[in-house]
C-alpha cells in the first residue's frame, strides 16, 4: 500500500540535511577560515546527499483535446556522484558529472479499499557544468545533461508494472569549500521528461500510440558533500575576499520555481483520498529581514512577501479550469553557521499564509478563492559578493491547513477537502545597510 509522503518526513530530510552540513564542517568551527583557504577546484570528485522534490504528470491525448496538468507526487531521494572539474581562468570553472538517485516522490490514490501509487524508484543523470568563482573558497555553478528515470505502478488488486522515460535536466547551485578536500553545495534542478505515449500497451492493454500521453517534470533540491582528490594540491585561485559583516538590517529579492501538491479527500466516496493535484510554475519575491553574528553563528528574523504563477490546469476542449496559487508571505527565523567568512549554511522555519484562487475560463471566470495559513521548514547557502551584498540559493517545504469545500457546494463538513503543500527553490540577493 501506498504511504503518503508525510511532512514528518520531510522534516526529518531537513533535520538531516542541517546535520550533514554541521557534521562535515565540525572541525572547522573554531578556525574557518584558514583551513579552506587555498582551495583547488581542479580534479576529480565523489559525492553524496539528499534531497527533496515534487514531479508534475502531464496526462492528454492524440484523440482528445481533454489534458490534465497535473497528477502531483512528491518525497525525498539519496543520490551518489563522481565528478571532475577544471579551472580555464583564475575564476571560472568547467566540469562534467555522473550521479545516481533513489527515492520515493510518488503519487498516490485510496478509494473503497483500492490502493495505487506511481513511485520514481530508481534513475540517474549525466550532465556538464559552467563555474564561476564569488571567491577562492565559493562557487556559484549552472548546470545540465540528460536524465533517465525508472517508475514503477503499484497496486493493491494484482496489478503492476513499470516503465522509464529519458529528459533533460537543468540546474544551477552553490559549493563552498569547508576543509582541506571536503566541499558542500545546495543544488535546484528542474528536470522534463520526454512524452511517454505507449504508456498504455507497456501496461498490456491493447491500444495505439498517442491513446495516453504522460509528460513528466521534476523539481528537486539537494544538500550535498563532496570530496575533491588533490585540492591541497597547487592551482589555487588567490584573488581578493570580500570582507562581509553579517550582522544588520537588509533587504533583497529572489526568483525562484517550483511545485504544489493538494492532497484531496472525499470521505463520502468510499474513503477517496488523492495525493495529489499538482501544480508548478515559477516566482518572484521581496524580503527584509535582520541577522545578527555571534561569532561562528547567525541568527535572524525575515519577512517576505511573493507573488506566484504556480498553477494546476485542466484543459477541456475550449476551456479551462485552473487552481493558482498567487501571493502570499511569510515570516521566519533561521540560524546560520559559517562555512567560511563570506559563506554561510542555514536552516530556517516559520509560519506561511498562501492565498489560492479557483477559476474558469470565460464566460465562467473566478469561480471560489481562499487564504490558508501554514509553515515552511528549509535552508540554504548564502555567500558574499562584495561588502554589502550577498547571493545564495535556498529550498523550502510548506505545507497549509486543510480546507474544507463541503459548505460552498453544498455538502455536510469534511466532505471533500484539500490540504496543499510546496516544493520551492529560490535564487535571491540581498543588500546589508550597515
Amino acid at each position: 500500500m501506498f504511504i503518503r509522503t508525510s511532512a514528518k518526513s520531510i522534516l526529518f530530510s531537513a533535520v538531516s540535511i542541517v546535520a550533514l552540513m554541521s557534521a562535515a564542517h565540525a572541525a572547522d568551527v573554531v578556525q574557518p577560515v584558514e583551513e579552506a583557504a587555498g582551495f583547488n577546484w581542479s580534479g576529480v570528485y565523489v559525492g553524496f546527499g539528499v534531497g527533496a522534490g515534487a514531479n508534475v504528470h502531464e496526462l492528454g491525448s492524440d484523440f482528445t483535446p481533454i489534458s490534465l496538468n497535473g497528477i502531483g507526487g512528491e518525497g525525498v531521494y539519496g543520490e551518489l556522484t563522481v565528478g571532475y572539474d577544471y579551472m580555464v581562468s583564475p575564476r571560472f570553472l568547467l566540469g562534467g558529472l555522473l550521479d545516481a538517485h533513489v527515492g520515493n516522490i510518488e503519487t498516490s490514490l485510496d478509494v473503497g479499499g483500492l490502493s495505487a501509487s506511481i513511485q520514481e524508484t530508481y534513475g540517474f543523470d549525466a550532465g556538464l557544468r559552467v563555474g564561476y568563482l564569488f571567491t577562492p573558497n565559493t562557487l556559484g555553478y549552472v548546470l545540465g545533461g540528460y536524465s533517465w528515470q525508472k517508475y514503477k505502478l503499484d497496486t493493491n488488486a494484482g496489478f503492476g508494472f513499470d516503465w522509464d522515460q529519458s529528459g533533460y535536466f537543468v540546474g544551477g547551485g552553490i559549493e563552498t569549500a569547508i576543509n582541506s578536500n571536503w566541499t558542500i553545495k545546495t543544488e535546484y534542478r528542474y528536470t522534463r521528461f520526454g512524452t511517454k505515449g505507449d504508456l498504455l500497451s507497456e501496461a498490456g492493454i491493447p491500444s495505439p500510440d498517442g491513446a495516453l500521453n504522460l509528460d513528466t517534470s521534476r523539481h528537486t533540491f539537494q544538500v550535498a558533500a563532496n570530496y575533491r582528490f588533490g585540492a591541497r594540491n597547487g592551482g589555487a585561485s588567490t584573488f581578493e575576499t570580500p570582507t562581509y559583516n553579517w550582522t544588520g538590517f537588509y533587504a533583497g529579492g529572489a526568483l525562484g520555481a517550483g511545485a504544489s501538491v493538494h492532497q484531496i479527500e472525499i470521505p463520502p466516496l468510499a474513503g477517496a483520498k488523492f495525493n495529489g493535484l499538482g501544480g508548478e510554475g515559477a516566482f518572484g519575491e521581496l524580503n527584509v529581514g535582520y541577522d545578527h553574528d555571534f561569532g561562528n553563528w547567525v541568527a535572524g528574523v525575515m519577512v517576505d512577501a511573493r507573488y506566484s504563477g504556480m498553477t494546476s490546469k485542466l484543459d477541456l476542449g475550449g476551456g479551462s479550469i485552473n487552481v493558482d496559487t498567487d501571493y502570499g508571505f511569510d515570516v521566519l527565523g533561521r540560524v546560520g553557521m559559517k562555512m567560511n567568512e563570506s559563506t554561510l549554511a542555514y536552516a530556517l522555519a516559520g509560519y506561511s499564509w498562501q492565498h489560492f484562487d479557483l477559476n474558469a475560463s470565460d464566460p465562467i471566470g473566478d469561480i471560489l478563492d481562499w487564504g490558508s495559513s501554514g509553515f515552511s521548514v528549509g535552508g540554504g547557502l548564502e555567500t558574499a559578493v562584495s561588502s554589502n551584498v550577498t547571493v545564495g540559493l535556498e529550498y523550502r517545504y510548506s505545507q497549509f491547513a486543510k480546507k474544507d469545500f463541503s459548505s460552498e457546494l453544498g455538502l455536510p463538513e469534511d466532505s471533500i477537502t484539500s490540504t496543499s503543500s510546496f516544493h520551492t527553490v529560490r535564487l535571491g540577493a540581498k543588500y546589508k545597510f550597515n
